[in-house]
């Protein structure tokens, strides 16, 4: 296994707010996964290595940037076609950021509905 990068600060405070958010081993400050019937403390957040493979698997992929930052991770940025701000696309097919396609999700939805109902909606 090749070296592990180092985090800079900023990205550090960055992956500290993410084990403490979303880690499921985090349990106030302990790591459940080094339980042994004494408290050990999350290697993580004393490190600014990336040394759990829970963390490198399973934590820091939920900030996409992030990942890209500290592993090298490569993302296709794309420009939303409904509003124009970058996002980054999950797959080749990817059209809107996150905000746009839950919006587009619902108008189309409305408009799948409207032509079951066959356009008479009364409430």
């Amino acid at each position: 296994m090749g070296e592990l990068p180092r985090m800079s600060e900023g990205q550090r405070r960055r992956a500290k707010t993410l084990i403490r958010r979303l880690c499921a081993n985090y349990d106030g400050g302990n790591c459940l996964r080094l339980d042994d019937g004494d408290l050990h403390p999350c290697p993580q957040l004393i490190t600014p290595v990336p040394i759990c493979k829970y963390f490198r698997a399973a934590v820091l992929p939920a900030d996409p940037e992030l990942n890209a930052e500290v592993m090298g991770v490569v993302y296709t940025w794309k420009n939303c076609t409904l509003c124009g701000k970058p996002f980054i696309a999950r797959s080749n097919r990817a059209k809107y950021c996150a905000k746009c396609a839950q919006q587009e999700r619902r108008r189309k939805t409305r408009g799948r509905v409207r032509r079951h109902r066959g356009g008479n909606v009364t409430l």
